[in-house]
């Protein structure tokens, strides 16, 4: 059994973001959302605002479901703008194929150019309080219409080298691109703030 089966996983949460419920069964998102939205607007918003959030919020958490993160956020700082940045934590077990995980590893993993890159993935070696790491920015084109134009998705990520067995991945992305700093330093201080005990 990995290491990872064990151990307890922990990333401060921004004030602003919603956790959204990717790792707890029976949740009804619909009402779910609808709580969560009127967490981040307020009882008295107004409910066009209200409901366009809470859209956003349940399309949130059923797409971060789909990957199965340990932990994912919605980062919401102006709910009128609805989501900014989605804040994912996942896990990265070592396989037959990769019987060792390495920091050299995890950058081939996280800075492998794709067919959708919209320019190479930049990426630099970093040491975090929870072990070595690497940083990769990179910037995707997503949803090409029959125009040839879409929409430029950019990440930021750290891929973490728990133990040899096992690592994690924090990624931030968005699609909001005069924020990039912004949201490049709040995943820098993120990362930071991730702790592995047991």
């Amino acid at each position: 059994m990995p290491e990872f089966a064990t151990s307890t996983v922990r990333v401060r949460v921004p004030e602003d973001a919603v956790s959204l419920p990717v790792r707890v069964t029976g949740v009804d998102l619909n009402a779910w959302a609808a709580e969560a939205a009127v967490g981040r607007v307020g009882a008295d918003g107004e409910p066009r605002l209200r409901q366009a959030l809470a859209t956003e919020l349940r399309e949130a958490a059923a797409d971060s479901r789909e990957r199965g993160p340990i932990t994912a956020l919605s980062y919401v700082p102006e709910p009128r703008l609805g989501e900014l940045a989605r804040i994912e934590l996942s896990a990265l077990v070592a396989d037959d194929t990769h019987p060792v995980l390495t920091v050299e590893l995890l950058q081939r993993y996280l800075a492998a150019p794709t067919p959708v890159s919209y320019r190479p993935p930049e990426a630099e070696l970093r040491t975090l309080p929870v072990g070595p790491a690497v940083r990769v920015r990179h910037a995707y084109v997503q949803d090409v219409g029959r125009d040839g134009l879409g929409t430029v998705m950019e990440t930021c990520a750290y891929g973490i080298r728990a133990d040899e067995t096992w690592g994690l991945v924090l990624l931030t992305s968005w699609k909001a691109l005069a924020r990039t700093d912004e949201l490049c330093e709040l995943t820098d201080e993120l990362a930071a703030t991730v702790r592995v005990t047991g």
